[in-house]
């Protein structure tokens, strides 16, 4: 484990690929998620994954920190593959990506301290000093200090994000993932959790990825955005670049249009 003192200090070139998915194809039986996955996620940029229901966001995440095997292709992290990498030689790699997964994913058991320090158990043995100290600054961190004690279910849906936030923060990762970080939250709430995300890009000069179908918080904390659509990547820019885009599928899908047609097939293919 490194140094609970250690943070981040990647900045964005837009040159450097930290994260590399190549020609990757994922299937579940005969519905095929991707048919070719390629996107290079730059150091230090924040990049925000938009796409219709089912087209396989939280899919790519989840493969990239190995929940999920990949069926051909290769994701690579920092120059290595990590693609189908046995679950022992994860560790390292799961130390240095922090994830915030959808619903926000706490221990109902554990109090809101041992949520946030069970990653730090996991990936080390500090001493329970360091443990209260890093806890209490990552509440600080997410604007929830001293609630150490509390359960997730005495927490508001907006709490429980920022504390789910606060583990993700906890190993002061390299790369945070955040798997729909605004759904189910009331307007207030999505503006408090967007400010977050751009507090901490901003702070600890992360790479940022986010899967989202909340455009105007997409827009905000974009350098860049991504649109999967039946399989593979369809656009790439950045927010300027989504809001003058002409391709049909970016315009309906930013202006929430339903499309004139649909092939009713490759809708069930994709899961749409």
């Amino acid at each position: 484990m490194r140094p609970l003192s250690c943070a981040a200090t990647s900045t964005y070139t837009g040159d450097v690929a930290l994260i590399e998915f190549e020609n990757v194809r994922k299937a579940f039986g005969r519905k095929v998620v991707y048919e070719s996955l390629n996107l290079s996620i730059h150091e230090g940029e924040a990049i925000t994954i938009i796409g219709g229901s089912g087209m396989g966001k939280s899919v790519m995440l989840k493969m990239l920190i190995g929940l999920m095997p990949i069926d051909d292709g290769q994701i690579r992290f920092d120059g290595e593959v990590i693609s189908n990498l046995p679950e022992k030689d994860l560790t390292s790699v799961r130390a240095r990506i922090g994830m915030l997964f959808q619903g926000a994913a706490l221990f109902d058991s554990l109090s809101v301290r041992e949520n946030i320090a069970y990653p730090l158990r996991e990936h080390g043995s500090p001493k329970e000093k360091e443990i209260d100290e890093r806890v209490a600054e990552c509440l600080e961190d997410v604007g929830l200090p001293g609630i150490e004690k509390m359960i997730p279910a005495s927490l508001s849906s907006g709490m429980r994000k920022r504390v789910a936030t606060a583990r993700a923060i906890a190993l002061r990762p390299e790369v945070i993932l955040y798997d729909e970080p605004t759904t189910g939250l009331d307007p207030i709430a999505k503006g408090h959790i967007t400010d977050l995300i751009v507090e901490l890009n901003n702070r600890y000069e992360v790479t940022t990825v986010v899967v989202t179908h909340d455009m105007p918080s997409a827009l905000r904390v974009s350098d860049r955005l991504a649109m999967i659509d039946r399989g593979y990547i369809i656009f790439e820019g950045t927010p300027d670049d989504v809001r003058h885009a002409e391709d049909p599928r970016v315009r309906d899908f930013i202006e929430g249009n339903a499309p004139e047609e649909d092939d009713i097939q490759t809708l069930l293919r994709y899961g749409g």
